[in-house]
């Protein structure tokens, strides 16, 4: 992270484009959303017909990697950076009755669409909770599996999110995540510009130090695919990915137990 990053505007930033995700999902991004987005991505029609519409709408992940979460009944799931709660409810179809999935997001507009769709579905076993990515509310072992989409790159403290999550994790717990990365290391002008973060661009890791700081807390990274249908929509978004090979990937990790000394 460059210490010249200022985070409290990047905070703001990112809550604003979010809010407006929420509020006006019609309006102009740098991104793609809606459900047309979710079917190219991979997401199964029948897994999209049975969760609510609205969430759809404001739908802005940019992979797809249930596949990889390998989700079971009776599974407690942990999603970062939750918005609407597309993925959410994805995943409480996948765990039932029996498991429960909790949503977690900074930006109260999407939390508050989300909460009035789970309450007009019926679908108890999911939560949205307000907080931040860095700094989890949760108990130590809380969760078997942890998943998040196109979220991580917001952060300026990546190696606290992926502490956070083995934290929160069962000692097997998985994490399965779809997120942007960069085939080479952003130039400092674009990383310190925090409407370039805001846009998904700026806080793009280099993949390998992305794997790194996945693999320092705890988790074997077992696959990393990259998403070659998600596309940037603006010229500013598709112009930082020609230069530095910004692009969408899906990845599974596995937390395993650290040897003692």
């Amino acid at each position: 992270m460059s210490k010249s990053l200022d985070t409290e505007k990047l905070e703001r930033e990112v809550k604003a484009v979010y809010r407006d995700v929420a509020t006006t999902p019609d309006g102009a991004f740098h991104f793609e959303m809606g459900r047309v987005l979710a079917d190219r991505l991979g997401y199964p029609p029948a897994d999209l017909d049975r969760i609510p519409e609205e969430a759809l709408e404001s739908f802005a992940g940019v992979g797809y990697h249930f596949d990889l979460a390998r989700l079971q009944p009776g599974d407690d799931v942990l999603d970062l950076g939750s918005g609407s709660g597309t993925d959410a409810f994805v995943a409480a179809l996948h765990v039932g009755e029996t498991g429960s999935v909790t949503g977690l997001d900074m930006t109260d507009e999407q939390l508050e669409k989300a909460r009035e769709l789970r309450d007009a579905a019926g679908m108890e076993r999911v939560s949205f909770e307000n907080g931040y990515i860095e700094d989890l509310p949760f108990e130590d072992a809380s969760f078997d599996v942890v998943i998040s989409n196109g979220v991580v790159n917001l952060s300026a403290e990546k190696d606290r999110v992926f502490e956070e999550v083995s934290r929160v994790l069962e000692p097997d717990g998985r994490l399965a995540i779809s997120d942007i990365i960069s085939e080479r290391r952003l130039s400092e002008s674009v990383k310190t510009d925090a409407d370039l973060w805001a846009a998904c661009i700026g806080g793009a890791e280099q993949v390998d130090d992305y794997t790194t700081l996945i693999e320092m807390p705890g988790f074997d990274v077992i696959e990393v695919r990259e998403n070659s249908q998600y596309e940037f929509t603006s010229e500013q978004a598709q112009g930082a990915c020609q230069k530095y090979g910004v692009k969408s990937v899906s990845l599974e990790a596995h937390k395993h137990e650290r040897k003692k000394p």
